[in-house]
């Protein structure tokens, strides 16, 4: 029994297609991220809040989620979420070095940078492998149906 028509070849496709969004979206994050911190203001910064929270369905399982906070020229506090820069994340109070877009500080801040590169590797990490991998999917697909 076939769950797709067209079997492997359409297998192929959709998942090709599939993993190329995620790499598309990956590659985005990385140079958005890097333009921040490459081009946009700085600010030092505080971990404001250190979220746990366990996920449902799976045993001794949980997910840590940063808010860090800092203050503009102008005296507004902001607060966003970003990756921890490590495995081991910041507690509450932590210094940061925040780089943000000051036409947008609240849409666009990150605090990667010198010291805190994770936030940058990661996603530039998943665009390569998953970006590959949609090259091989889309190639099988086509060597499938005899197109090279």
């Amino acid at each position: 029994m076939q769950i797709l028509p067209g079997g492997t070849p359409t297998f192929l496709l959709l998942f090709g297609l599939f993993a190329g969004f995620f790499a598309v979206r990956s590659a985005l994050r990385f140079t958005r991220v890097l333009r921040l911190v490459r081009l946009w203001a700085r600010a030092d910064g505080w971990c404001a809040e250190r979220r746990v929270q366990e996920r449902s369905g799976m045993d001794n399982s949980y997910a840590t989620e940063y808010v860090y906070a800092f203050r503009t020229p102008d005296g507004r506090e902001i607060r966003f979420t970003d990756p921890s820069p490590s495995a081991f994340g910041f507690e509450e109070g932590a210094p940061v070095r925040v780089s943000y877009d000051p036409a947008a500080p609240e849409k666009l801040a990150t605090i990667a940078g010198p010291g805190a590169w994770r936030a940058l590797v990661i996603p530039a990490v998943l665009a390569v492998f998953i970006g590959l991998m949609t090259l091989l999917l889309l190639w099988g697909f086509g060597a499938s149906h005899d197109w090279w």
